[in-house]
């Protein structure tokens, strides 16, 4: 049996490549999941794939886990959950890469609750910019989007309209916004979950602003380091990104940027990948 998980930090996707069986768990960040909660979900999925199985292979594709510390922390937990020995630790860029690029070279992103972007020639990431988390990066994320759809309406600076219809969405007062940023788990969970919002009233002038003012930062941010080397087409992934593809696109393409597919969740990718893997 091979199972693939691909986690962001909302969500985790695990799939049992073989069957195409799927389960869904709550995200895994090592950065911010306890090892309690990694255990919790990794216990989920194996007793839906039928419990402990010393000949299982897992490979599980995360955010956070760009760092040995963190990938060593994430294979003894999944190891100790599944009893094998047979686990394979990668980042979600990689996740990305070879769900959309199928061996061949291009330029990849990632557009969820955080961002980020590589080079990869089909094999192995050869380029990727350097991501400073939900606080400093995360351009043109859903994250960003909340950041600054928060700060709007904290401040007065979002349309009058506007802010009524967000605080009857949301139905929080001033204080307790803040303290779900500043003292509560997940503060790039919770903004993040802010972004429907302005997707869901993109054809409201400051909304689609907000959408473009993020996007644009993150081409110019994170992007343009990596296109001013190379002319590849681009594939971005990300729940987030599919939501804002027809604004994403048109400020991709204004800068002549080719974007070649959005794809919300690589699973599917990964399945296709991972499965002719298994006929080798």
């Amino acid at each position: 049996m091979m199972i693939v998980a691909d986690s962001g930090s909302t969500k985790t996707t695990w799939l049992d490549v073989e069957s195409g069986n799927m389960v869904v768990t709550e995200g895994l960040n090592p950065h911010f999941s306890s090892d309690e909660q990694i255990l919790e979900a990794c216990d989920i999925a194996c007793r839906r794939f039928g419990g402990l199985q010393s000949t299982c292979s897992v490979y599980f594709y995360g955010a956070g886990c760009g760092q040995e510390s963190q990938r060593a922390r994430v294979t003894s937990l999944l190891s100790n959950t599944f009893g094998t020995s047979d686990i394979h630790v990668e980042t979600d860029m990689l996740a990305a890469c070879r769900a959309t690029a199928f061996g061949q070279s291009a330029l990849v992103g990632i557009l969820g609750t955080g961002s980020n972007a590589c080079l990869y020639d089909g094999r192995h990431i050869k380029y990727q910019s350097t991501s400073t988390g939900y606080i400093l990066g995360d351009f043109g994320s859903a994250n960003h989007v909340g950041r600054l759809l928060l700060n709007s309406y904290l401040t007065h600076h979002m349309p009058v309209h506007l802010r009524h219809m967000f605080h009857d969405l949301y139905d929080m007062s001033d204080a307790q916004l803040l303290d779900a940023v500043y003292h509560q788990p997940n503060p790039n969970r919770f903004l993040a979950s802010l972004a429907p919002f302005a997707t869901q009233h993109s054809d409201d002038d400051y909304c689609r602003m907000v959408i473009e003012q993020t996007l644009e930062a993150w081409r110019i941010e994170v992007l343009m380091p990596l296109y001013s080397k190379v002319d590849l087409p681009l594939s971005i992934v990300g729940s987030y990104a599919k939501a804002v593809e027809p604004i994403l696109r048109a400020v991709m393409e204004t800068h002549g940027l080719q974007v070649r597919t959005v794809v919300a969740n690589p699973i599917d990718g990964l399945r296709h990948f991972h499965s002719c893997s298994l006929q080798v």
